[in-house]
Order: structure tokens, then sequence, then C-alpha cells
């Protein structure tokens, strides 16, 4: 409890009216007067309305991103098999690794490939020498046994006409003519018979075409042979990078099994997945900037090269990719990574905080706005939308006073007080 008192000197010190002096002498009295004054000065405020905080409409460049998360793709991913099966023997690279075109990458057991290659060159050279025989032998032996049956014919002849002469004239018995007529017939078939061997050995001849098909033939074999022996060594058809090794030197593999996984180089390719509600704003050329995730500060450029045709109903998002000509060296394959696109872009349009707008999300947006110290609610259009600010293209106009938060508790007609936001 506080006590006044009062003294000849206080009072010559502080002279008070007879009001007043009767006030100290009653403290409930003066503290019921400061209680009403409070309830007047609240009064007064609750009439005026809470004090909320506005932000002005303005005009000013803005920007819209969409912001998307991905992974960097590998354009040309190779999975690297075995073409024959076997015994690996050696595999001669490791995860990580770059490689060139050419380079062997893996063997397999070639030993019985090998003796393959070696038969069948064996009988190449069997093919090939039947055919030079046929060439510069059989063709010159069967001219020659033609020239000779030519002139035995001839001989033939001649003495079956002398025969007959003689016979004519009783000089010899009518069967030394027959056997002349034998003799004849003989020397003939001989002579056709050293035709067609001369025939078949020459360069069209059934003997030389028979050859020649066995040597096609062999060397057939042959080809097939070596390139069994191939598909013993797995190569590097490109240069790249080892993703992956499945096995060791050792292990049995069989044809078509993958032994190592290989990510060609090529330009790099980023791959996002957007809400399809993103679609509209997005266009092939747009560019952006991205960053891996790993190493946020590195930001280099990216591009869209491709949308996809259509939307992943089971997700609701949709495929995008994007060309990056100048990644950073620490970019690897799958690496997830953040893209940061500019879909739109416009100068001086009429604009207010993105927390200010109620259902921005919705058809039917709004903003609270202060007039003539009472609370206005508005429906507006909104068109492009900033990172802290979006345009509005109907509804309010340059320099309306509008309610920051729309999460305020504010009823339309309530009266406010405000406090511009710098």
């Amino acid at each position: 409890m506080v006590t006044l008192s009062s003294s000849p000197e206080a009072d010559r010190a502080f002279p008070l009216s007879a009001a007043g002096a009767a006030i100290m002498r009653r403290p409930s009295l003066w503290i019921a007067i400061v209680v009403l004054c409070a309830v007047g000065v609240t009064a007064l405020l609750g009439a005026r309305g809470p004090l909320v905080d506005v932000t002005r409409v303005a005009r000013t460049d803005l920007e819209q991103h969409l912001i998307a998360s991905g992974r960097v793709r590998v354009v040309t991913r190779v999975q690297l098999n075995a073409q024959v099966g076997g015994r690996l023997i050696d595999v001669a690279v490791r995860e990580g690794q770059r490689v060139r075109p050419g380079d062997v990458l893996a063997r397999i057991d070639d030993r019985e490939a090998q003796a393959a290659v070696a038969e069948a060159r064996a009988a190449v050279a069997q093919a090939r020498a039947r055919v030079e025989q046929l060439h510069e032998v059989n063709a010159v032996v069967a001219g020659e046994r033609l020239r000779e049956a030519d002139a035995n014919v001839a001989r033939a002849e001649l003495e079956r006409a002398r025969i007959e002469v003689l016979a004519k004239a009783g000089a010899v018995a009518p069967r030394d003519v027959e056997d002349a007529q034998r003799t004849l017939e003989v020397a003939a078939a001989a002579q056709n018979a050293a035709r067609a061997q001369q025939q078949g050995a020459a360069a069209q001849g059934a003997d030389a075409r028979v050859a020649a098909g066995a040597l096609r033939e062999s060397e057939a074999r042959l080809a097939a042979a070596e390139a069994r022996l191939v598909q013993t060594r797995v190569v590097a058809a490109q240069a790249g990078v080892i993703l992956g090794r499945d096995v060791d030197p050792g292990d049995i593999v069989r044809a078509g099994d993958t032994l190592l996984e290989l990510a060609g180089d090529g330009e790099t390719e980023l791959v996002i997945e957007p809400d399809e509600r993103n679609l509209a704003w997005l266009g092939v050329g747009q560019t952006g900037r991205a960053s891996a995730d790993a190493y946020p500060d590195q930001t280099f450029p990216a591009e869209i090269t491709y949308i996809a045709p259509a939307v992943d109903r089971r997700r609701g998002s949709i495929e995008v990719r994007l060309r990056a000509p100048d990644p950073p060296a620490t970019l690897r394959p799958d690496m997830t990574i953040s893209v940061d696109l500019t879909v739109a872009s416009k100068a001086r349009v009429l604009a207010v905080e993105t927390e200010a707008i109620g259902g921005a999300a919705t058809t039917t947006p709004w903003v609270l706005v202060v007039k003539d110290g009472a609370i206005e609610r508005r429906s507006v259009t909104l068109g492009i939308v900033g990172e802290e600010r979006a345009e509005i293209t109907s509804g309010v106009s340059e320099g309306d006073l509008v309610a920051r938060s729309s999460r305020q508790p504010l009823e339309p007609g309530q009266r406010v007080r405000v406090r511009v936001a710098p």
C-alpha cells in the first residue's frame, strides 16, 4: 500500500489547488482517474483499428524463375557384354578410369579360338594351292592331252581310209576294216575326254569353279574363326569413363553377361522433372543456371533442348532435358543437380509482395487493400511471379496500400492503422 502525506514545507514547495489537494488526500480517487484515462486511450486506439504492416503497389522489373532438381544424364551409357563364353584371364580397367577407343578392357581365354584360326588358315592355304594347281599344271596337262588326242584321231582316220582302199582291192580282209573303225572310235572318245578335261581346267571351267568355291568357303571359315577370336577381347569403341565393373579375372562368363558399364564422352545433359503445372512456362531454348548439390557454389549455364511429349501420369511431372555446354570438372554421371530457369521477364509492371496475395495458387487470388483507413478485399489477376513480388494485371492501381500478410485476421470494412514498409 502506498501512503501519501502532506507537510507545510511540501505544500509551500508545490502549491496544489483545492481539488488537487483533495485528490492527493484520497488515493483511490486518483487511481480511478488513471484507469479511466487508460481505458479512454485504449478505446480511442480500438476505434482507429489495429496496426497493420502494408506495402505499396509499385512498378518494377520482374523475372519469374522455375527451380527444379534433377540429375546429370549420361547421354551414352554402354553395357559391355561378353560375346563368347569362357574364363576371364584379364580385366584391365577399374571403376572411374578413363579409356580411349581401341583400348582392350578385358580378355577371355582364347586358346581354343587361336587353334580354330590356325586350322582355318591351313584350309585356306590348301584351297588356294588347289586353285593354283589348276591354273598352272592341270590346264597345261589338259592342253597337251587334247593335242595328243587330236593327233591320234587324225592317224586313226588315215589308217581307216587306207584299210578301206585295200579292202576294195581285196588286199585285206573285211575284219581289218572293222578293226580300223574301232580304233578311230576309241581315238575320238579319247579326244572328247581330253577336250572336256581341257575345258574344265580352263579359267571358267567346272574344275576351276569348284576349286574357287572351295577357296571362298575356306576363307569364310577363316573370317568366322578370326571374328570369334576378336570376340574374346572386350574393346572400348569410344572414349569415356568406366562406371561399373562386375567381374574379376578368373570368373567364368557366358555370352551376353555384362562385364563393364561405360559412360561415353559427349555433351553433358541434365534431366529435371518439374510439376506439369509449370508446362505453360517452359520452352525449348530457355536458359538458366545449374549447380551440383555437392558443389552449390559452382554454377554453370544450361539450356532446354527437349521437353517430353507426354506427362508422367503417376507423378504428374514432365521430363525436361538441358544442354550444359561448359560444365565444371567436378560434375559426374547421375549426380544430383539443381536448375534455376528464367521462364519469363517483364519490365515496369505493377507488382506487390507475394506474401500479400491470398489464394495465389488458386484461380481466384485476392489482396487486402487499405483505403481511407478501412480494409477492402479485392480480387486480382496475376501475371508472372518472381521470388519476392508478383505482377498484378488487374484489381489494384499504382500506389495502393496492401496488407503485407494475407493471413492477418482482418475483415472487409475493418478500421486499421497502417505502417508502410520501407
